[in-house]
């Protein structure tokens, strides 16, 4: 695996964010220059937009983008409720905007404005999916101040959440039950254990993440399949132990399939808005090479 290509890639190819991100991950670079370039793309709403997950160029706030800087936000390690970005994504949480009164859409009626990858466009009376309100649920109750109404409205979606997932358990879609996991990890590490059963949720989610996983390894190149690392990413993981191998299998999976130019394959695709995909491939090569040598980092350094 060749590190030095991968970060020529990023310093000439990346957006100020992964250049951001790479510089924290892998330079000792600053959390605060990080959080000043994620607060580029935040609104006055408090939500964010503006291609934040690049297969979407919405540049209104949305669900799923403002999912994708909460998990930025737990990247950089930040831990302070009264951080303006914090502040911000509570406020528009709170604000009951593309909220149904149970879940936060997976997709919102201007993405189809924009362009955008097909799995965004919006279509009236779409199914439930906790994807990605688990996640957000559990941002809620780490950050909420505890006696706020959101911190209570958000202590009912989780026991909501649960119970979804427990009647629907095995679930089939992957990024769902990774917004379940980050559910889990939130709950876990803000040390809330009261709302529901700890020890039965971990139970399931180790079926779960089992169900889900793309076994047949020769599919992991050339398809968009589901491996470890979208659940699992360290050591310290509850789940890390009974993937082990796994686990290991995707760190000689990702030395042994970096391309020439230090990126890794994108393995999905827009049908329209060719240029734009262009564009957003280009940034998707970014996202992959931060996402894989930090798990190779924490998972096989």
């Amino acid at each position: 695996m060749d590190f030095e290509k991968a970060k020529d890639f990023i310093y000439k190819n990346g957006r100020p964010l992964d250049f951001a991100r790479w510089k924290l991950l892998f330079e000792n670079g600053s959390k605060e220059d990080l959080l000043s370039a994620l607060a580029a793309y935040q609104n006055a709403d408090g939500g964010f937009g503006h291609a934040l997950e690049p297969d979407c160029w919405n540049p209104n706030s949305s669900p799923v983008q403002t999912w994708v800087a909460t998990r930025i936000i737990h990247e950089a390690g930040l831990q302070d409720q009264t951080h303006p970005i914090v502040q911000g994504i509570l406020n528009y949480l709170a604000s009951g905007a593309d909220f149904d009164g149970h879940t936060w859409l997976n997709s919102i009626p201007s993405n189809n404005y924009f362009p955008h990858a097909p799995w965004w466009t919006f279509t009236p009376n779409p199914e439930i999916t906790y994807n990605p309100t688990a996640s957000l649920i559990g941002f809620i109750l780490k950050f909420a101040d505890r006696s706020s109404d959101l911190f209570y409205k958000g202590s009912l979606l989780a026991q909501e959440a649960y119970a979804h997932f427990k009647s629907h358990h095995p679930l089939q879609e992957m990024h769902t039950v990774a917004n379940y996991v980050e559910l889990y990890q939130d709950l876990r590490s803000s040390s809330i254990n009261d709302l529901i059963d700890m020890q039965e949720f971990k139970n399931l989610l180790h079926s779960q993440i089992q169900h889900v996983l793309t076994h047949d390894t020769s599919r992991w190149a050339v398809d968009y399949v589901c491996k470890p690392s979208l659940f699992i990413g360290s050591k310290s993981s509850d789940f890390y132990l009974a993937n082990m191998y796994t686990c290991y299998y995707e760190c000689e999976f990702i030395a042994n399939t970096q391309e020439p130019d230090g990126t890794w394959a994108v393995t999905w695709a827009w049908a329209d808005y060719p240029e734009e995909w262009h564009i957003s491939k280009n940034w998707w090569k970014s996202e992959l090479i931060i996402k894989n040598l930090k798990y190779l980092k924490e998972m096989c350094g």
